[in-house]
């Protein structure tokens, strides 16, 4: 069986992560990211599940996450996945959308999984410019280029169409989540947040959202983890940081989520330094 790998690159002039995944048999929980994901699938076949729809996805198939869009992979046969993704920040999606559209209205795209031989050789060409650590600004031209195509052909206002929809009391909960993510938290808090039973909150939450109470704050501490360890904080401290037990139980979260150990992710940001 082919050797795993996995490996991630910060691109300074773009602002955005490289991703290559080699040989992955890994099944990815249900989890969301707070940032852009456009995706390539080279090699491979897996079950891909986001905003309660279900896809088989295989070689050649591009895949768009927005953040928070609640998403599970696994695979279905014994054939490793070779990946390829591009990680867009809002920060610099805003950017995108501001230059292209000359508006700063928020955007999201769909399909979810889109098949289209001239974008994907976009999107390889961009992320092999950046594993090579290009410095031509043709790397640029083929950023906007993705950009620009996405926005035109796959592009929804988020204010309108966005296909999630949630209730005060269920933005109670995720704001709460968000406030909190290093505490302790039972179901009994955020019950009497809501003054609805357990039961209920957990029913409506899971329903409204695509993945449970604890399934979220699991994705929040992740994230939050991610700044830290961009920072330069170890990740023993990060761990404490984010209200994880111990470095271990930590570590384990972290790879299940990310793909790579916190030490593997945090290395990506001193090279970047």
């Amino acid at each position: 069986m082919k050797k795993e790998s996995r490996t991630i690159i910060f691109d300074n002039e773009l602002n955005i992560e490289a991703y290559t995944f080699k040989g992955v048999m890994q099944k990815f929980p249900n989890h969301f990211h707070k940032h852009y994901v456009i995706g390539f699938i080279e090699k491979g076949e897996r079950k891909l599940s986001c905003l309660k729809k279900e896809y088989i996805v295989g070689g050649g198939d591009i895949t768009i996450f927005n953040p928070y869009d609640v998403h599970t992979c696994e695979q279905i046969n014994e054939l490793p996945l070779d990946y390829r993704c591009l990680n867009v920040s809002e920060e610099i999606m805003k950017k995108s959308i501001t230059d292209i559209t000359k508006t700063e209205e928020k955007i999201f795209f769909s399909p979810t999984v889109i098949t289209n031989f001239y974008l994907s050789s976009l999107i390889k060409e961009l992320h092999s410019m950046i594993s090579n650590k290009s410095k031509e600004f043709r790397k640029e031209e083929i950023f906007i280029l993705i950009m620009e195509y996405l926005m035109k052909y796959h592009s929804h206002s988020s204010e309108n169409n966005y296909p999630v929809r949630q209730s005060e009391n269920i933005k109670k909960i995720c704001n709460f989540l968000e406030k909190n993510f290093d505490k302790n938290i039972s179901l009994d808090m955020l019950s009497n947040i809501t003054n609805h039973s357990k039961y209920h909150l957990l029913r409506s939450f899971t329903k409204e959202t695509g993945i449970t109470p604890y399934s979220y704050l699991e994705t929040v501490r992740i994230e939050k983890a991610k700044i830290f360890l961009e920072k330069g904080i170890s990740p023993s401290e990060t761990a404490f940081l984010t209200g994880f037990n111990d470095q271990s139980h930590f570590s384990n979260f972290f790879k299940k989520f990310i793909g790579l150990t916190p030490k593997q992710y945090q290395n990506i940001f001193i090279n970047k330094n």
